[in-house]
């Protein structure tokens, strides 16, 4: 259906949510203890994969919170099939270890052009503005070290931060015929 529409598929695995009974009775969905348990993509993608994976009309982002399965799995899924690409898993996730996490161990696989950029869909509008910018600090981060390091230009740092913040999300989501 998603190369029929042009709209994107998602998947979210990788949650167990409201693990806490007492809290989700008194506070409702979505505010019982979100727990990351243990993913596996590789077998599980492939008929979906085969299938699409390279078609240029299917769009695909895979967001988890299993940060086991980012090097091993989804990087270099993501890094050689067209149509997949890695969402943030601080769409989940507002660690900022985590974050750097995701970076060290997707990007040498996936690059970063394999990936969503920064994309929210949070119900705490308040929170939005402070998500983003934790993001671009992160990444920010990252990407100076790459600089320091000799592994990126400056210039091409700025660029891939822009692309990062704002042309990747505006990519991975936009409207298609």
């Amino acid at each position: 259906m998603s190369v029929e529409d042009g709209l994107v598929m998602q998947l979210h695995p990788g949650v167990l949510r409201n693990h806490c009974r007492e809290v989700h009775d008194s506070y409702g969905p979505d505010k019982g203890f979100d727990i990351p348990v243990k993913v596996e993509f590789t077998r599980s993608l492939r008929p979906l994969l085969d299938s699409f994976g390279m078609d240029k009309t299917f769009r695909f982002i895979a967001f988890t919170t299993d940060e086991t399965v980012y090097s091993r799995e989804l990087a270099p899924l993501a890094g050689c099939y067209p149509a997949m690409k890695l969402g943030a898993p601080w769409w989940f996730l507002d660690s900022p270890e985590q974050m750097r996490r995701f970076r060290e161990s997707a990007v040498e696989t996936a690059g970063f052009y394999n990936t969503s950029g920064f994309v929210d869909d949070t119900r705490a509008l308040a929170s939005i503005p402070a998500r983003h910018d934790l993001s671009r600090r992160i990444d920010s981060g990252y990407l100076a070290r790459l600089v320091t390091e000799g592994r990126l230009g400056l210039a091409e740092a700025v660029e891939t931060a822009v692309d990062l913040t704002y042309n990747l999300p505006l990519q991975s989501y936009a409207a298609r015929n």
